[in-house]
């Protein structure tokens, strides 16, 4: 099947398997805006009662549901077929493992739609038949990997690098902006002299919570004086994560704020983003700080060192390396003049992480395939 010329109008079906939303659903949220404001024509497929179902509903863009029983479900599968057949889709872009497995379904039953596919994780695609068969099927036309890390390492298992292409996720720098509301202080009661230093993302296994608290406990030893935050909300660590706090002593110190809507307002508070994943596609967490001006000390896990570079945009340590972390979080607090350089270069290289220029590198990618 070929895609119709550059200059044409592309009906694409998007395929969501989320139920919650975390930043793969924000970055499909944000790329539904940037190509409908390209003009292109979209159809959501999502799972019925999810957040990105909600989001579509508010927003108005197009969308149809399935259930999700579970995750090679051929029924799905067979709906994708039938909705391309209506609708004369040109393109599917799935944006997530599962939503991957139903389209290539959907092209066993005959479905002959061109896949794109986003990628954000990195570690290796799977070595057994189904995965290398759901990634080399010759109706994946393009993979979309999140950052040169995560092509590099796509590509010690995957036949074809010129499929392949790399779309940084982006942010909408729009809502980011330097005004400091003092929400947590106030909130949490704490001195306004004191500063406050903080992980944004959820309690999940990749995110690397223990270093962090670790971090925390030498950081406390050694008489830093701050608050400590962890916010985002259970992404399955959470009581693992609070007892460490506990056998830790870090009670008074840790605050965990669970999920909060208000980053935007609350992120430019915080004098210290310390970023402990040991994992990580790009992490728009880090993009989101570098927008406010926030100084970022952060591991140099997947992408992240595409964002930071070392002494240049912040300041990195090795992935679980607790005492590199306190270190630099130590040598950033206490270099005023480092700080200012920091962040007046990370708001520089911010802007090549816009919304903006990944709605323009995804249709680039569209418009690639023949």
């Amino acid at each position: 099947m070929e895609l119709k010329t550059k200059n044409s109008k592309l009906k694409i079906l998007h395929i969501s398997s989320a139920r919650s939303w975390r930043g793969g659903e924000q970055q499909l949220a944000y790329l539904l805006e940037e190509l409908q404001a390209l003009g292109q024509e979209q159809l959501v497929l999502c799972v019925r009662g999810s957040a990105m179902e909600g989001f579509c509903r508010e927003k108005g863009f197009n969308f149809m549901t399935y259930r999700k029983r579970f995750s090679a479900n051929p029924l799905v599968g067979l709906k994708i077929g039938r909705i391309c057949k209506k609708h004369s889709i040109d393109l599917i872009h799935v944006h997530d493992s599962h939503a991957h497995t139903y389209a290539w379904l959907g092209a066993l039953f005959g479905n002959k739609t061109p896949i794109v596919v986003s990628r954000r994780v990195d570690f290796p695609i799977g070595k057994g038949r189904f995965s290398q068969m759901k990634y080399h099927h010759p109706s994946v036309r393009k993979i979309l990997c999140v950052s040169e890390e995560i092509r590099r390492v796509l590509l010690r298992d995957y036949r074809f690098p010129e499929r392949t292409a790399v779309v940084y996720s982006g942010i909408d720098l729009e809502k980011f902006h330097f005004k400091n509301t003092g929400i947590l202080h106030r909130e949490y009661r704490i001195p306004e002299a004191l500063p406050l230093i903080a992980n944004v993302a959820a309690i999940a296994p990749h995110k690397d919570y223990f270093t962090f608290v670790r971090c925390v406990d030498i950081l406390v030893r050694q008489g830093v004086q701050a608050a400590f935050f962890i916010i985002g909300g259970d992404g399955g660590d959470r009581p693992a994560v609070e007892r460490l706090i506990r056998e830790k002593g870090l009670e008074g110190h840790i605050h965990l704020t669970g999920h909060r809507a208000d980053i935007p307002a609350i992120l430019p508070e915080i004098d210290l983003l310390l970023f402990t994943s040991k994992t990580e596609g790009l992490g728009t967490t880090v993009l989101d700080a570098m927008a406010c001006g926030v100084p970022v000390v952060a591991t140099a896990a997947g992408g992240i060192p595409e964002m930071i570079g070392d002494g240049e945009t912040g300041l990195l340590a090795p992935v679980g390396d607790a005492e590199k972390l306190a270190r630099q979080v130590i040598r950033l607090l206490g270099d005023r003049a480092l700080r200012a350089r920091l962040t007046e270069r990370a708001l520089g290289r911010v802007r090549d992480f816009s919304k903006e220029a990944m709605g323009r590198g995804v249709m680039e990618a569209y418009t690639s395939l023949s």
